[in-house]
């Protein structure tokens, strides 16, 4: 944190982001209860010290194991870019320590959610999880959000920038199958219910094997525990090392023997 100012914070796009959509809200911060679940409500202009302090941890996340490349979707590119301007201002007043780490986008470098908003959140109730059963994935498709200007099946509809085409993209396989829904759609002579019925086919064939392995450790829960003792035990070592370079550059080893 102390080589991490306000101003860079408040600069970062996706923490402008998030704090214009709670200014937008307009609510306070403290708990209540209504209809048995607990929603937690925020003071229209009230900035949790949180969206300050998260970025900064997520920057030690990546400095601490030393990482050179690090997979994110393009919305956290800024929070990359941040790394590394904080490695190039330690190593530049104390020595080499840190790498500049590298963002790895992916072929699908953001998903928007399912009601074409810019990006899935749990909280507005936009995603399709990793978890959903094939019922619950095939009754989120069918309320994907899709082509506002098309009323009938018979109207020509856009392609670009719909949710719908735009999973088929991500999770589709079959691009012939794909090309053709596209086609149609353009012009008229396919409905929404078909281009989604064939998108809930893809999500739970892509899904089938990651419900498998869920199951599998859902079952066989001491493998989990075992692999995060293991990954504990290493990260534990690394971070070990990296803080004892650290404290040397900094000349906080002073006490040691």
């Amino acid at each position: 944190s102390w080589f991490i100012g306000m101003g860079r914070l408040e600069r970062n796009p996706t923490l402008k982001a998030e704090m214009e959509e709670l200014e937008e809200r307009g609510m306070s911060f403290e708990d209540t209860e209504r209809e048995g679940k607990r929603q937690v409500v925020r003071e229209r202009g009230a900035v949790p010290v949180a969206f300050f302090t998260y970025p900064i941890m997520q920057v030690a996340n990546i400095l601490m194991p030393r990482a050179h490349l690090v997979p994110v979707g393009e919305d956290q590119l800024p929070h990359i870019e941040m790394t590394r301007e904080t490695a190039r201002r330690f190593n530049r007043r104390f020595g080499e320590v840190f790498p500049e780490p590298r963002g790895l986008v992916g072929r699908v470098p953001r998903l928007v959610g399912t009601d074409g908003n810019a990006k899935m959140s749990k909280s507005v109730g936009n995603t399709i999880d990793l978890k959903d059963d094939a019922e619950t994935v095939e009754r989120k498709v069918m309320r994907m959000y899709t082509d506002p200007t098309r009323l009938r099946a018979t109207d020509p509809g856009h392609v670009e920038g719909n949710p719908v085409f735009m999973y088929h993209d991500a999770f589709n396989p079959d691009t012939e199958e794909v090309d053709d829904l596209k086609e149609r759609y353009r012009t008229g002579n396919v409905g929404d219910v078909e281009v989604k019925q064939k998108l809930a086919a893809a999500l739970n064939t892509f899904l089938d094997p990651i419900r498998e392995r869920r199951a599998h450790y859902e079952a066989n829960p001491h493998e989990v525990r075992e692999a995060l003792g293991r990954g504990t035990e290493h990260a534990r070592a690394v971070a070990q090392d990296t803080m004892a370079d650290v404290r040397s550059a900094l000349g906080l080893n002073y006490l040691d023997g």
